[in-house]
């Protein structure tokens, strides 16, 4: 393997497991605030993070232009910021809802269904699924029955809020695929976050309340989820998609579900049962099989 592929590849790993443990931090963080309040900072913080890689870049592409001006920012960067900024409060707003009722490893597993979800809501933009798609959304429909669906076929409430999260984050993906190649990514990043964090922060205000004494007790995992989960994560997956091959970088993020259910075990002490294990199992699969196919 090419020493920049086997390097990309370590780097989405690390990405993964980022992304991953991040739902632990964030579900121990719901104990101390409300989730607005946590995604308000924590979007607020990985702002802060990325905006320095904002101000460099511009300035390279300045030296690039022979010194000639280049705005920080585009006023269609704004618009699309603001649009992809919306969509992204709404996922993240209900994921984090949902992680108060159910189990890191679960709101891991149902969030990654995005991948699914993504191709069949292409088909309103006329793009058609493989067959890879169609049978990853079959078996994906499965383990998420044998997870979430109770003997009273009724979805367990936590696991509702996820699925409906992951709608929106499907809806993320297919916007930011649409205007990336139109826009600059870091400054597009900053843009979104900052929407998310503000839309947060002001319905927090009046729908939460926090005290210093529980902003000092979630502050851990505010920290680890704005810093390492937005900031730094974000921009580990931008540095290492310049190298990996697609299919790398979408089985090797599909893990994030994995090492969301292995952390919420061995820093929870959270149990799947064997229904739920099957169901884990055969999600990831569907995941895979979508990406792959």
């Amino acid at each position: 393997m090419d020493k920049q592929v086997y390097k990309a590849n370590t780097l989405l790993m690390l990405t993964a497991i980022i992304w991953g443990t991040a739902f632990v931090a964030q579900r121990v963080g719901m104990s101390y605030i409300g989730p607005l309040t946590f995604n308000g900072i924590r979007f607020a913080l990985g702002t802060m993070v990325l905006f320095p890689l904002a101000i460099m870049q511009k300035k390279a592409e300045s030296r690039e232009t022979e010194n000639a001006v280049v705005p920080l920012i585009t006023r269609s960067a704004i618009l699309w910021g603001i649009l992809a900024g919306v969509v992204l409060f709404s996922g993240a707003t209900l994921q984090q809802i949902g992680l108060i009722y159910t189990t890191a490893g679960k709101a891991g597993f149902i969030t990654g269904l995005y991948v699914i979800i993504v191709p069949i809501m292409g088909l309103l933009w006329g793009h058609r699924p493989g067959w890879g798609g169609w049978l990853g959304a079959f078996l994906a429909s499965i383990g998420l029955y044998l997870l979430s669906v109770t003997e009273a076929m009724t979805f367990a409430p936590g696991d509702l809020w996820e699925l409906f999260g992951a709608f929106f984050w499907a809806a993320h993906i297919l916007i930011l695929n649409h205007i990336s190649p139109k826009t600059n990514g870091i400054r597009l990043a900053c843009t979104q976050y900052a929407v998310c964090s503000f839309l947060s922060l002001i319905i927090a205000v009046f729908t939460e309340s926090a005290t210093l004494n529980s902003l000092y007790g979630a502050s851990i995992p505010i920290l680890y989820g704005g810093i390492l989960s937005v900031g730094i994560a974000y921009t580990l997956q931008v540095i290492a998609q310049r190298y990996a091959p697609p299919i790398h970088v979408a089985i090797i993020l599909s893990l994030e579900a994995v090492f969301a259910a292995m952390a919420g075990w061995v820093i929870l002490g959270e149990i799947l049962s064997t229904r739920g294990l099957i169901g884990c199992i055969l999600m990831l699969a569907g995941m895979i099989t979508a990406q792959v196919w």
